[in-house]
């Protein structure tokens, strides 16, 4: 049988640019599985993965109009969204070459033999080391971020795993061409090429997370594509740990003193947080707790206001449209559910932004689960609450996310106790912001309960590394035995605890 041809497709027409490639058969993914796995002992030296990751950052920043280019040709995303979304790649991938070099992530850990304790302690020497090949599927919304060159893959290859990336067939040549970069910086400082390797197809993914040499896997995309891999994961005779991002509602709640407060200054900047990339982004807000009252119509007729104002725009598929209308539309036909802006078709490859909206106590009383699920796309769903009690019950119905927000008043009775029901709710809370736009730092948090993640683990800053790696303890080794990371002289000068 012959294997399917691989296309580009341009959504703003939705015609078939090129044939990019052709979907992997199974033997194709174990040969891309063993010559990532071949290439495991070359990525032992810190030294050179350091030198990989920003070496691959300098490449794609040269060749950026090049980049940028074929992924707004795949995507409709814009080369002003793409340029910034290439400078967080590059700066990303040259956080994680910083925290290769600074060593930490490592988490050396030394207990000096003490025979005065009870137990006696032996000579225990910790560090922590690479699980191996790393399978990463690509996701939609960021060609770069969150694609081939992206966090899943940067992380990996700073704790020491070769990748296998799975191309979304979304944007094939942006992932050839990003492959192709990154290729060519390992060859550049002296490793395989095949510490990045890229395949195309939907039974390729399938095969890759069966694939008895894959440790590993980073997802992100739908609840129900990342559910099917989580579970081949876990079913394979040797499960191996899966960190999937796979969907997220967002909560925010505005208090009646916010809305009293700056009302129309909330409803403004929610517009413009859940349209932003055409309400792509996995931290869009999808579900918001607004008041009812006179602050609460002047926060929804701002919102109406702003959202009216927003042009059409392309999403990054037909397929990915048709899911939006479908979803907008029986989201709208709930009795009790209005549409102040009514989402829907802007054109034959566009869509209209809007945002729906019901009271907190049909939704309660109907027993609705369909508000409560992540729509992609620009709209949001607007719940107007009476009662602090229809806040609480609400949110105990709202599933676990990426994010959730409290709009609150410099001095606001109720901002403790709603901070402290969002807390368990998501992975990073806000107050007083918007959750669009993910800071790449240290401290950052990108994961959340399920469905929003797999994990407890992060896919942004540099904590992500750690999805990658197992620790292991040496005891009453000799020092000539131990690794170099171990040793008494600590010959690599990396930081470590010692007791």
């Amino acid at each position: 049988m012959a294997a399917e041809p691989v296309w580009s497709v341009d959504p703003r027409t939705g015609k078939a640019r090129e044939q990019v490639a052709v979907e992997a058969s199974a033997e194709e993914i174990d040969q891309a599985v063993r010559a990532a796995h071949g290439a495991r002992a070359a990525l032992a030296d810190r030294t050179a993965r350091a030198a990989l990751l920003r070496a691959a950052a300098d490449l794609l920043d040269a060749a950026a109009e090049h980049v940028i280019e074929a992924a707004d040709a795949e995507t409709a995303l814009g080369p002003t969204r793409l340029t910034g979304e290439l400078a967080r790649t590059t700066g990303q991938l040259r956080l994680f070459a910083d925290a290769v070099d600074e060593g930490s992530f490592l988490d050396v850990r030394i207990d000096r033999p003490d025979q005065d304790r009870t137990p006696p302690w032996p000579d225990l020497r910790r560090m922590k080391i690479p699980l191996g090949v790393v399978a990463v599927y690509a996701a939609s919304n960021f060609p770069l971020a969150f694609s081939v060159p992206g966090g899943d893959t940067a992380s990996a290859l700073a704790a020491g795993c070769p990748v296998v990336v799975k191309a979304h067939p979304y944007h094939p040549a942006t992932s050839e061409l990003c492959a192709s970069l990154l290729r060519r910086a390992a060859a550049e400082v002296g490793l395989p090429e095949d510490v990045v390797v890229l395949v195309h197809g939907f039974d390729a993914g399938v095969e890759l997370i069966r694939h008895p040499l894959v440790a590993a896997a980073g997802f992100t995309g739908s609840v129900e594509g990342g559910r099917a891999l989580h579970d081949a994961a876990a079913a394979r005779p040797v499960p191996i740990p899966f960190h999937g991002e796979l969907g997220s509602l967002n909560p925010v709640v505005v208090t009646a003193a916010a809305a009293e407060e700056r009302g129309a200054d909330i409803g403004a900047g929610l517009a413009a947080s859940m349209t932003l990339g055409e309400g792509q982004f996995c931290t869009k807000p999808g579900f918001v707790l607004a008041p009812s009252g006179e602050a609460g119509d002047r926060l929804v007729s701002a919102l109406t206001d702003a959202v009216s104002e927003t042009e059409p725009g392309v999403m990054l598929s037909q397929r990915m449209r048709g899911a939006f209308l479908t979803a907008t539309y029986e989201l709208a036909i709930l009795p009790g559910v209005t549409a102040p802006v009514h989402p829907g078709p802007g054109g034959p490859y566009t869509v209209n932004a809007g945002f729906l909206a019901i009271d907190a106590r049909t939704l309660l009383e109907e027993g609705y689960r369909t508000p409560l699920m992540e729509c992609f796309g620009p709209v949001t769903m607007v719940v107007r609450y009476a009662s602090r009690e229809e806040v609480t019950s609400v949110l105990a119905l709202v599933p676990g996310s990426l994010t959730a927000t409290l709009q609150a008043a410099e001095e606001d009775p109720e901002a403790a106790s709603l901070l402290a029901e969002l807390a368990p709710l998501a992975g990073r809370v806000l107050v007083n912001g918007w959750p669009t736009g993910v800071a790449v730092a240290p401290a950052q948090h990108h994961g959340g309960p399920y469905p929003a993640t797999t994990s407890t683990s992060t896919s942004v800053g540099t904590t992500a590394v750690e999805r990658w790696l197992r620790p292991i303890t040496y005891q009453s080794t000799p020092d000539h035995l131990l690794p170099p990371e171990l040793r008494d002289d600590n010959p690599l000068g990396l930081p470590r605890r010692e007791s």
